[in-house]
This record gives structure tokens, sequence and C-alpha cells, in this order.
């Protein structure tokens, strides 16, 4: 086995006879070449081994192209993804700094497809034909104590093809990228798949297999008719094309309602811009994308009657006829038929008032996948806001189901006090709805009706990190390195990469969250302040919690992203110690506030101090030097002085040498 992780069989004088790297499953790893013809298959689950629905395959003819299978055949049936270069001698290369790339015989680069990766010197590294279809870039840092490694560390992802599965597989056959009567949503790099609402997964644990009806379907029965009985659920920017079997133009979207009603085989409309699409079970090749547009309106059963409840098809058949039989009856005597009459309303009316089936109207913001919710809708989820998951000076987090959301659990942060206007407030919601990153807490949705002012985020399943740095046992060394790059990479997307600069200016552990994977995700943009193309810098009053709030937040100066370098500053220290900025309780006092004794310990070259009870960091205090280094930096007084967050980023993977900082306090006239 060597280093590589190629296992090689060789004879007595070294000449190899057989080599794994010459015959992948759906793996491979930096300088593995793949001559053609070559294929990677992917695996059926996370967690089963065995072939599953999706190929990548070198061709003969020199094209590298993604497949969806017939499965459970191992026989190609759609291409949705290709480089589209033809010829021979071609290979598929991942060298050793962890470049992947299509060439020539003549060592020509015909296609990048990950390029630009952290060193292989300092991070493991391996691309995999996921089972879910997507081809991932992943890397993981090396350790020099491997048994220190935390199992609950996650392979980070560095690049994946294509830019969004869901959009690009559209066969004639087959279920999509999701299975038969589900969507597909692609967020970040994840792809996840979800059953409309009236359906569900016919197995949790392959969601693949597609979605069942739990509902009774409309009945064909003329005599019967149940028109009355179903209504519409609303999905914008959703579709399941190539399952029309009928097209309209210049209708309403009434009109296209009705005539789903009407129509005892249609299952779905869609209706965009006056044209109206039907749909019948089962549907096929689901998405959920704003690119989409329009809306999908599911029928469902008004009561909510499921398949599973004891009446059949044919059950409902022989009712119903029952129902004909005794009306037909009780129609010699108008004295009977009145009373049936006025019965029937009191029992209708009495059903109603217990079983209102009225569904939430859903409203997304332009260009956003962002919900409008009602205030009623949100102190039902939140069960009249009874589950507190946090609380600050501006605002309370309680926990919530939606059960037409991806995982059914929110967090609802219900602001305290309405400072700004409504215009302002809708502005940020808007700006902040349009971010997308692995490290920032998703915006799915917002309250802002009358004095409530509201947002709905996805749930965090490990909670903040300061409860997780501070409330439990330790992290490992190598879990904190990995939170402190995850948030600097969230930070950076806020500062450099949003089409509107945000800045946070409140970073802190309480306001970084942990997902089901312990990546670091930043939330709370309560306070954030928007920045327009031409500024870079802001006025407002001071925002923040006391401890990680930079100096010229006090010096009645304009502020700018330096502001939240700071913060990340003071943040990366607790990390570091895994003590809090700020701690009466210590024994020694010199040790009350961090950023003063990190100071003294550096001045003084004792930083083993700062974690001397931790076996791990001090085995890579060479390291840790160099992120007390960087966090000297940040917090300079100076905010010219403090670099970026792009520069803190490079520093802690290592791109970037970290020169000897300053003295913290060198506060100069520039300002």
């Amino acid at each position: 086995m060597l280093d590589t992780g190629n296992f090689v069989l060789a004879s007595n004088d070294s000449l190899t006879l057989w080599e794994s790297f010459d015959h992948p499953a759906d793996t491979i790893l930096p300088g593995q070449v793949l001559n053609q013809p070559s294929r990677l298959v992917s695996r059926y689950l996370a967690t089963n081994y065995s072939r599953g629905r999706f190929q990548f395959v070198l061709q003969n003819d020199g094209n590298l192209v993604l497949y969806t299978t017939l499965f459970p055949l191992d026989i190609v049936n759609f291409p949705y993804w290709s480089t589209q270069v033809f010829g021979n001698g071609f290979s598929l290369v991942f060298n050793q700094s962890a470049y992947i790339f299509a060439q020539r015989s003549d060592g020509s680069i015909i296609e990048t497809i990950s390029s630009n990766a952290p060193s292989t010197q300092d991070f493991y590294h391996r691309a995999i034909l996921d089972y879910d279809g997507v081809f991932r870039h992943y890397y993981y840092p090396k350790s020099s104590n491997s048994s220190s490694r935390s199992i609950l560390m996650a392979w980070s992802t560095w690049s994946f093809t294509p830019s969004n599965i869901c959009m690009r597989i559209e066969a004639a056959v087959g279920s999509g990228a999701c299975g038969f009567n589900s969507y597909c949503m692609f967020n970040n790099g994840t792809k996840s798949c979800h059953c409309p609402i009236g359906y569900s997964f016919f197995d949790p644990n392959d969601t693949m297999k597609g979605c069942k009806q739990d509902f009774v379907p409309q009945s064909c029965d003329d005599t019967y008719s149940e028109t009355h009985l179903f209504d519409f659920h609303e999905m914008p920017n959703t579709d399941w094309p190539y399952t029309d079997y009928e097209y309209f133009k210049s209708t309403s979207e009434e009109w296209c309602k009705q005539a789903c009603l009407d129509d005892c085989f249609c299952a779905v409309v869609f209706f965009r811009n006056g044209e109206c699409w039907k749909k019948k079970r089962p549907f096929a090749f689901g998405r959920m994308d704003s690119f989409i547009g329009g809306k999908a309106l599911i029928k469902i059963r008004k009561d909510n009657s499921t398949l599973n409840s004891g009446v059949t098809d044919k059950n409902n058949d022989q009712y119903s006829k029952l129902i004909i039989t005794g009306s037909t009856i009780l129609s010699s005597s108008v004295f009977l038929n009145l009373v049936l009459l006025v019965a029937a309303c009191l029992v209708a009316n009495w059903f109603v008032r217990k079983n209102p089936m009225v569904l939430p109207v859903v409203q997304y913001s332009p260009g956003m996948n962002l919900r409008s919710f009602s205030y009623k809708e949100l102190s039902k989820a939140t069960n009249g806001f009874t589950e507190e998951l946090g609380h600050g000076a501006c605002a309370t987090v309680y926990k919530g189901v939606l059960l037409d959301f991806p995982g059914n659990l929110i967090a609802v942060k219900k602001l305290n006090t309405v400072k700004e206007s409504e215009e302002e407030f809708e502005a940020e919601v808007s700006a902040i709805g349009r971010t997308h990153h692995r490290n920032l807490v998703q915006l799915l949705g917002f309250c802002n009706e009358g004095e409530h002012r509201l947002l709905v985020y996805e749930f965090m399943s490990n909670g903040s990190l300061a409860s997780f740095l501070f409330d439990k046992k330790r992290p490992s060394w190598n879990q904190r390195v990995q939170i402190a790059i995850g948030t600097a990479r969230g930070l950076m997307y806020l500062h450099e990469e949003c089409s509107t600069q945000i800045i946070h200016c409140d970073i802190k552990p309480q306001n970084v969250l942990l997902d089901d994977t312990y990546t670091a995700k930043i939330s709370d943009f309560g306070l954030a302040k928007l920045l327009k193309l031409d500024q870079t810098v802001t006025t407002t009053a001071i925002r923040g919690t006391k401890g990680y709030v930079a100096a010229e937040w006090f010096k009645n100066i304009p502020i700018n992203i330096k502001v939240d370098v700071y913060s990340y500053g003071v943040l990366l220290l607790e990390l570091i110690c895994c003590k809090r900025n700020f701690d009466m309780k210590v024994e020694d006092e010199n040790e009350m506030v961090l950023v003063d004794w990190a100071s003294d310990c550096f001045q003084d070259g004792k930083l083993y101090s700062l974690v001397e009870d931790d076996e791990e960091a001090l085995d890579d205090l060479e390291r840790v030097e160099k992120y007390v280094m960087i966090v000297m930096w940040c917090i300079q007084e100076d905010p010219l002085l403090r670099p970026t967050m792009e520069q803190v980023l490079h520093m802690l993977q290592g791109f970037m040498d970290v020169p000897n900082p300053p003295d913290p306090s060198s506060f100069t006239s520039a300002l």
C-alpha cells in the first residue's frame, strides 16, 4: 500500500503486476491517471457500496461524460455533463498539486475540473462520484496525531461538477436527479430530494426511490363527482417537465386549476405567464430553482384522508353507491329531503369548523427563494413561541416545525423591538436572502406584519459555537481549526463575494452555529450593515457585543469591514485557547482579559501557556504560534493595519506567510 493510496502487487524485481489505480470504483486520488476507456461508478447510497445510478466515463472517443444509468441495469442513459472534446490519447489526471484535469497525450490540458485546492502537504485529497451523481473534490487536514482526530470531523468540499445537477438531468425516460413524484433542490454543492405535500418517501433511507401518494386519488366515476373534495398546494419555482400530457395558453391561473379539478387524471398543473401544463402521475424530473419561475399546483384531497386509512378505492365506490341508493329511496318524501338537507348543512358546518383546511398563502420575494410568513403561521409552527433556543439584547430565537420544509425543523428569530423602517427591514432581508454559502446559515423566510418582525432560518442541530466551545467537553484541535477556517470563509464571502457587501457587525461564538457535521455557519444578520457598490465605509450607531467591538466604534468615525476582522480575531483566540474573551472566574487575574493575556504571552515567547493543558494543540505548537500571530494582526487598533478576511483565510490555510505583527495598541493618526 503506497503513500498515494495505490495498492500494488509487485514481483521480486519490483515489477508492478497489478495496481488498484488501474481499477477505480467511485474514487480517484492524487497521483492517479485514468486512461481511455475508464469509468467511475457511484455507490448506491452513502453507506451502501453496491453499484449505483451514475457513471463518470472517459470514452474511447476522448469525451469525458457524466451519465445517468438505466438502473438497475448497468447501461448509460443520459449525459448530464461532458467536456465535448474528442480524440485519442486522452487521460483524466489528478496530480500531486491536487489539480484535476483532462489532458492529451502530449501533456496539453484540455479542460480543468478542479484547481487551486489546498496543498497536498497539509491536506488529504480525494475525488468521488458520489451516490447522488455529483463529482466532488474533497479535502481533509493532516494531523501529526491521527488518533486524536475526532470522528465528528467531516471532509470539506473543494469543488463539485456539475454546477447544478437538478437542472442538468432531463432525459426522455427516467425519474431525473431524484425519484418519481419527488423534486430536487441544489444548494452550495449539496443535492437534496423532497416530497411535495400529500406525498412521502417510499424509503426515507433511500430518497432516490421517490415518493408515494398519501391520499385517496380522485375518482373517475362520473356518477359521483369529487371535484369539490380537492384543492391545490402552491409551490413557486417548481416544475416536473417531461410528464405533461396537455398544454394550454392564454389562460388564467384559476382556469388552469379548474381544468385540473375537472380532470381525474390530472395530479399537478404548472402555470407560468398565461400558460398551463397538465401533468399526471408519476411526475418526473422535479426541481425547485429560482431560474424556473412560475408555480406548480399540487392537487391534494382536502380532508387529508390517506391510503392507509383502510378505505380502498373499491370501498369508496361501494360507499358512494350506498349514498346514492339511500338518497333515491328517501326522495319519495319531500319532508324527509328537507330534513336531510338541513342535517347535511349542520354536519358540514360542524366538520369545517372542526377540521379547517385552509392552505397557507405562500409568497416568495422576487428573485429569491424567501417565503413570506404570516405571524399566525409562525406562532403555530413554534407552538406559541414556547421552545427557546437562545436570546440576546435584540431578539429571541425559537425552535419551530414546518412540515412543508426540508427537514421540517426551523429556527425562528423574533426581533424584540422595531428600530428601523419597513423599507430598511425589507432591503436588508432582500440582500441577505440572496446570500448562499456553505458557511452561512440559510435564511428561509421572514415575517413583516405590523409590529411583528421575524426571520426564519434553517435549524442547526449542534447549536452555537459558544456552547460547543465553553459548555461541553473541549472540542479537538482539528475541529477548532476547521471551525476557524469555515468562519473565515463565510466572512470573506460577505465582504468580498456578495453583490451587496455586508458588514456583519456582531461576530462572536454565539452567532456561529454548527450543523450536523459540525460545519461552522455564521448566523444573526440582524445587526448587519449593507454597503452599496460605491461605498467603502458607513456611519452607524454602535453595534455588536462587548469584548468583540473594535475601537473605531467608539471614536465617532465611519466604520468598514475591518470591524468584523477585529471581532474575528477575538473569536479565533477563543478557539485557540478554549477560553472566553473575558472571564472573572479565573484564578490568575492576568488571564481575565484573554486578548491582553495572549498579547503578553506572545511578547514574552510563552505561547505554550495559552494551550498548556491541550496536548493536541501542544503537538501542533507551530500552527498555534501562527494563528496567534494572525490574531495579533486582526486586533490591531488601527483598522488600516488589519488584514482583509481574504488575507486572513490565506494565512490560516498556509497560502500566505504571516509576518511578525506590531503591538496591537498601535492606533495611529491615520484615523
